[in-house]
């Protein structure tokens, strides 16, 4: 059984106005993937495909419209208010903005406690303890404890964020394109810690990137989204080796070659090409792809 079973996730959001009828935009349309314990799926895709929307109506940090979420055999969209802040505990979210998801008003030594404190873990002692723990864990000092958010850099600050992450003990963790605000030079160390953190405490990841060299070099699985939907999901070696949609032919298409002698060839993506309403269908063992075509 995998540890995180998704089925048929939507999110659909409603504009309304009282000149005309409401507007409905579909966010994430009949999402569906597995994941297994240890691990590393990725979620690529342009702006506005849906990745991170995906991430968060996994959690309920947005709650999805339609579909079911199994993790560890629960239906996490089933639970109450109770028993989700339970399950909250084995499932944890690093943010893209190490700058926007630290209270710039609170210490770190209280960034990292409340996670304990609001599910009631410890004594205040033991907290305190715990966060020095947590930073020595993703390589910083403890005794950064009593500084403040500003006097840190995008990378240490994102550490705290995995920090903080970490402070419950998951199993899975929801990565949302936890390097892209980070310079090119610190993103290596931050990829690295999150593959050393996955080896030492055995951790399962969601990881949300548009960076596709970045996803090749960690995931095991792939899925593309587009407009909300999953228009290929494969093993990472033969999504990059050979895609099959036209879709995922074009953005792989878009990645820089290194070397300046060899010239683009970029692919052109033409909407109007693809039927979305199309089924996944397997092209080969565990490849997955939506391959109807219009006209």
């Amino acid at each position: 059984m995998p540890l995180l079973d998704v089925q048929y996730l939507g999110k659909r959001y409603e504009q309304r106005a009282l000149w005309r009828a409401p507007r409905v935009t579909h966010a994430v349309h009949d999402v569906s993937f597995s994941i297994e314990a240890g691990e590393t799926f990725g979620l690529v895709g342009e702006s506005g495909s849906g990745k991170t929307t995906t991430g968060r109506c996994i959690l309920r940090l947005i709650e999805p419209t339609t579909g079911r979420v199994f993790f560890n055999g629960d239906d996490v969209l089933a639970l109450d208010r109770t028993a989700l802040r339970a399950r909250r505990r084995q499932m944890q979210m690093v943010f893209q903005d190490p700058y926007a998801s630290l209270n710039p008003r609170h210490r770190v030594s209280t960034i990292l406690e409340e996670p304990l404190d609001i599910h009631k873990v410890g004594t205040p002692t033991w907290r305190h303890a715990r966060a020095a723990e947590l930073l020595e864990l993703v390589g910083l000092d403890r005794d950064v404890l009593t500084r403040y958010p500003h006097e840190f850099s995008g990378g240490q600050r994102q550490r705290i964020g995995i920090a903080r992450a970490l402070a419950l003990e998951p199993s899975f963790i929801v990565a949302d394109e936890p390097v892209s605000a980070l310079d090119v030079s610190v993103q290596a160390q931050i990829v690295n810690l999150l593959a050393s953190l996955q080896q030492q405490l055995s951790l399962t990841y969601l990881f949300i990137s548009h960076d596709l060299r970045l996803v090749r070099h960690i995931c095991t699985r792939v899925a593309v989204m587009y407009r909300g939907r999953i228009v290929e999901l494969a093993p990472v070696g033969a999504l990059f080796d050979t895609p099959t949609h036209p879709y995922t032919q074009a953005l792989l298409s878009a990645v820089p070659v290194p070397d300046p002698d060899v010239p683009p060839q970029r692919i052109t993506f033409d909407p109007a090409s693809v039927d979305l309403e199309a089924p996944l269908v397997e092209v080969a063992p565990g490849h997955f792809s939506r391959l109807g075509e219009l006209g």
